[in-house]
């Protein structure tokens, strides 16, 4: 592989080039296998992740992505708590078998049930003999639960007894499973051992999710795969820890200028306590900081020093790399070893096939997925337009400053902001959105003549000249100008 950056892509972005049209090999679009490696050890089916940012990926979006095949990070601007129960949210929403089911004793009233039950968006609740037993006395269904004026009742009143359940035992296969439900014509089956103890909940719903959904990004015990962000000072190993408790997959540690000394001191403390734990690292745009952060030992690293639409920092300081030149210095820094996130930059989907094709594995999405409807921004009208609009900002915004310091409007202002809020339409479902992603990718590998995306970087990364036309003026206006 070539050591030093190809002379093409010296001030380069996404707009100076057209991929030169291969033979096609598959019979359909729909046969092109999109997978491609998130890190070291995680892949995904889809090369999207969603940004870590608070008006992009909160718990919906980061369920919805996984569930979809694609991934994202949870932002860290809220609180520690507030992060991990996003956390274990996406991680309770679709397993095969869900381990940690909600469980509460007899002597619980309903109106305490219904709100713990809301909160956790759960459907049932196991009910156990005594506090801590784990014995499982019986189930309580929304069916089961009475009207709200009975709310100082107690569930045992109302839960169906253990003696008229139907369980199964731990091991159970999700064929064994859906034949037992399915004999029985229940959406309920509680998993107990030979004592009574109980070792988790399977539901019909989950089944059905399991089977619709196959390329899901999942763990090892069928539970959707879950990212999260953490910063580099403060209280950052208290919140790894916590987050790595309740089953995070993957954390990324991400600042502004990922090639300094407070990143490399973040991630070897951080490595020094969790050897084996999915580590990517953040933002660089060079190729010293490609090769700072791989010889750190992380398992991914994020490029992209102020290409995005919420950040200013290349007006307000003149610091950045040209997106497309920023990931070809990664991708040559680190010999194509370490996967690379493309991170800002993207407008069409077009760039995502760009990014890729020259080195990296997948692209971070903010304003594209903003005006989703899964995505936690605000809702507002446009004044001029009278159009419904969400608002999209950086995470060095002021805004959103001011929340990650709890409302200390002082300390926030006295921070030079480097990032902006916009309004983005409002664009449905986030499923619509990677749907059209996914074919307009099929598409560009089917150009590229190969049958998989992962095997079109491989050859385009490989010899970039053979397969990549450099744009004029002329030709930009000729291809974009519509």
């Amino acid at each position: 592989m070539k050591a030093n950056l190809e002379k093409m892509f010296a001030g380069t972005t996404f707009s100076d080039f057209l991929l030169k049209p291969q033979k096609a090999i598959v019979q359909t679009r729909r046969m092109v296998d999109l997978s491609m490696p998130l890190s070291r050890h995680a892949d995904i089916a889809i090369p999207i992740i969603g940004a870590n940012m608070d008006t992009v990926t909160g718990r919906e979006m980061m369920n919805t992505l996984s569930l979809e095949g694609a991934f994202g990070f949870l932002d860290r601007n809220c609180s520690i708590e507030e992060e991990v129960s996003r956390a274990i949210y996406v991680k309770n929403q679709h397993s095969f078998v869900i381990e940690h089911p909600l469980i509460m004793n007899m002597s619980v009233t309903m109106g305490d049930a219904r709100k713990v039950a809301n909160a956790r968006n759960s459907s049932s609740i196991l009910v156990e003999e005594k506090t801590g037993s784990g014995i499982l006395a019986g189930i309580l269904s929304h069916r089961d639960m009475p009207p709200t004026n009975q709310h100082n009742k107690l569930i045992k009143d109302f839960m169906t007894p253990f003696d008229k359940l139907v369980t199964a035992k731990p091991g159970i296969s999700i064929e064994e499973a859906e034949a037992l439900m399915f004999k029985h014509r229940i959406e309920k089956l509680p998993i107990v051992d030979a004592k009574r103890k109980i070792k988790g909940l399977i539901t019909m719903r989950d089944i059905k999710m399991v089977k619709q959904k196959p390329y899901s990004t999942k763990d090892r015990k069928g539970r959707l795969l879950v990212g999260a962000s953490i910063g580099a000072a403060g209280d950052y190993m208290l919140r790894a820890e916590a987050l790595i408790n309740v089953g995070v997959d993957v954390i990324l540690i991400d600042i502004a200028h990922a090639h300094s000394s407070i990143m490399e001191k973040a991630i070897k403390t951080f490595r020094n306590k969790f050897k084996d734990v999915e580590l990517i690292a953040g933002n660089v745009g060079t190729a010293e900081g490609a090769k700072f952060l791989a010889g750190l030992g992380v398992d991914g690293i994020k490029i992209g020093i102020g290409p995005g639409r919420g950040c200013r920092t290349r007006l307000e300081t003149a610091a950045g790399v040209p997106q497309l030149q920023a990931i070809r210095e990664a991708y040559l820094a680190v010999d194509g070893k370490i996967p690379i996130i493309a991170d800002g930059g993207i407008k069409n989907d077009k760039d995502i096939f760009l990014a890729i094709a020259t080195g990296a594995s997948t692209v971070m999405l903010g304003s594209v997925l903003s005006g989703t409807d899964e995505a936690p921004g605000i809702v507002v009208e446009d004044p001029t337009t009278r159009q419904k609009v969400k608002l999209y900002r950086g995470m060095t915004s002021p805004e959103a400053v001011v929340d990650g310091t709890k409302g200390d409007t002082e300390e926030a202002l006295s921070i030079p902001a480097e990032g902006q809020s916009v309004r983005v339409p409002i664009v449905g479902s986030v499923t619509d959105i990677l749907k059209r992603i996914r074919g307009h990718l099929q598409s560009s590998v089917s150009y590229a003549g190969e049958e998989s995306l992962l095997a079109a970087q491989k050859k385009i990364a490989k010899n970039p000249e053979k397969y990549l036309i450099r744009l004029t003026e002329a030709s930009k206006a000729e291809s974009f100008d519509r």
